[in-house]
């Protein structure tokens, strides 16, 4: 397998989250098959899947006449995976790529960290692109070094290449379902054979995975629907939880469901912040979801204000439904500069002190004097939060009310989200009237967790005996016993 050395890094953490108060999908995962040329379809279906991970990609392709081809490169897609000369060097009709963050820990990763993984096996070659988080990846690492396996990389996501080379079964797919039987927490997976494109998600379905048609012989999978547009496919189905597809060059499907049935258990923050609005997820618009978790903010906490402003972008949609349902005019009372990349300069302390300032700026004409409802996403550390705050009361604002388009962030995730540890999160060691006074704002409410279950369709609110979502990061609820942390000491939410 070919992979042209990688390009000299550049800087691509966010030096204006330094802080770490933002959440952050760790992955995005895409593949191809039946269709020319298709490393040049996953890069474009990357890019529509750059939000879920801006730190570094990876393509891996096949073509009878080369082989397998790779190229895993830090940085965003459109710098790396535009260019002619190097996308010349993935040929084939069968591709698989991945985007990622680094997991928290590791920001400063290396590039054998990168996915798609390769592995040869005695019947060839295969590559993995995961999405998701394995909780028991530790116990696993340690009992596949001492059964001789050598690792290359620090990712949790390595283990299943080995547990593969260890499994007996005479074929790839069937020696994935083999090693995927012995790991635990969260996995979207992408994969390639010499002549297969194979999809397959955990039985709870936490990640997201969907399938689409290209064209007339080809097909897709994509972490999210909005790849699938860019590349003009046509969304044809959610893979299911605990469903594996296999898809061959000729258009051949076949799924099975090899792992034991489970309730699933989507990650209900999906809907809430990482997918794109424009993408669909249970048939559902991302958009309408977050316009609804506005009405329903509205509904459950209303407040007298003279506009009500989005922290953009990912609070625009539940600030418009909030808008619409509290009869109170929605404005662009912050605007993004929409030309600053994370590869902006080399932050000086000065700079970064600026902050949140050099990413957003505050429409003064437009609030100054008015009584601002502000709505946002979240609320992790606090830290944007009060700075946003400050830039809009510097800008002669006459009240600043807070309103969060998801519960108080309690908890940390463990099944593919960079989450700061328990201790930093603000509502793990604040009430909400603590909150408040900490963020130096006139009110702070957070929608319900049963409001954020009616704005995805749940009509009733949150099950509590049998919950539909994965809300562990609001609940402490994990559907999944995240088994290394345990070990390493986090304590799990006592029984009620």
């Amino acid at each position: 397998m070919s992979d042209p050395q990688s390009a000299p890094r550049t800087l691509t953490t966010n030096p204006f989250d330094a802080d770490g108060d933002t959440l952050h999908e760790e992955c995005g995962v895409f593949g191809v098959v039946g269709v020319t040329d298709a490393a040049n379809f996953v890069a474009l279906g990357l890019h529509a899947l750059q939000h879920r991970g801006q730190e570094a990609g990876g393509i891996v392709s096949h073509s009878s006449d080369v082989g397998f081809s790779s190229v895993r490169r830090f940085g965003y897609v459109r710098d790396n995976f535009t260019r002619a000369s190097l996308m010349e060097t993935l040929p084939g009709p069968l591709a698989i790529g991945h985007v990622r963050y680094s997991t928290a820990g590791s920001k400063a990763a290396a590039i054998r960290d990168v996915q798609p993984f390769f592995g040869e096996f005695s019947m060839g070659g295969a590559a993995i692109a995961h999405n998701g988080n394995i909780t028991n990846a530790n116990a696993l690492r340690r009992e596949l070094i001492e059964r001789g396996s050598i690792f290359q990389s620090s990712s949790d996501s390595e283990c299943i290449i080995h547990l593969m080379a260890r499994s007996l079964q005479r074929d790839i797919p069937s020696r994935m379902e083999d090693a995927l039987r012995r790991v635990e927490g969260a996995f979207s997976i992408v994969a390639m054979t010499r002549t297969k494109l194979i999809g397959v998600r955990d039985p709870l379905g936490v990640r997201p995975l969907v399938l689409g048609k290209v064209g007339d012989s080809g097909w897709a999978l994509s972490s999210e629907t909005c790849g699938l547009d860019i590349i003009g496919a046509t969304y044809v189905r959610e893979i299911e939880p605990g469903e594996m597809v296999v898809i061959t060059e000729n258009g051949g499907i076949e799924s099975s469901h090899p792992f034991r049935k489970a309730s699933s258990r989507f990650c209900i923050f999906e809907h809430v912040y990482f997918s794109r609005p424009d993408s669909i997820i249970g048939n559902r618009s991302v958009y309408e979801t977050r316009r609804q978790i506005g009405v329903e903010l509205a509904r459950e906490a209303p407040v007298d204000a003279d506009l009500v402003c989005a922290v953009p972008d990912s609070g625009t949609p539940a600030a418009i439904g909030f808008a619409h349902e509290s009869g109170i005019p929605f404005g662009m009372g912050i605007i993004r500069n929409q030309y600053m990349g994370r590869t902006f300069i080399e932050p000086t302390e000065q700079i970064r002190n600026m902050g949140v300032r050099l990413k957003l700026n505050v429409n003064r004409a437009l609030i100054e004097g008015k009584r601002v409802i502000l709505v946002d996403d979240s609320v992790v550390r606090g830290t944007t939060s009060r700075k946003i705050k400050e830039m809009v009361l510097d800008a002669g604002a006459a009240e600043v009310h807070f309103r969060i388009a998801s519960p108080p962030t309690s908890w940390p995730c463990f099944y593919g989200v960079d989450t700061p540890q328990r201790e930093k999160l603000l509502a793990a060691t604040m009430s909400e009237e603590e909150m408040t006074r900490h963020l130096g704002v006139d009110s702070l409410k957070f929608v319900s967790l049963d409001g954020l279950y009616r704005a995805v369709g749940q009509a009733e609110g949150r099950n509590n005996k049998c919950p539909q979502y994965c809300d562990a990061c609001f609940s402490g609820e994990y559907p999944v016993k995240p088994a290394d942390m345990i070990e390493q000491g986090f304590e799990m939410k006592a029984a009620e």
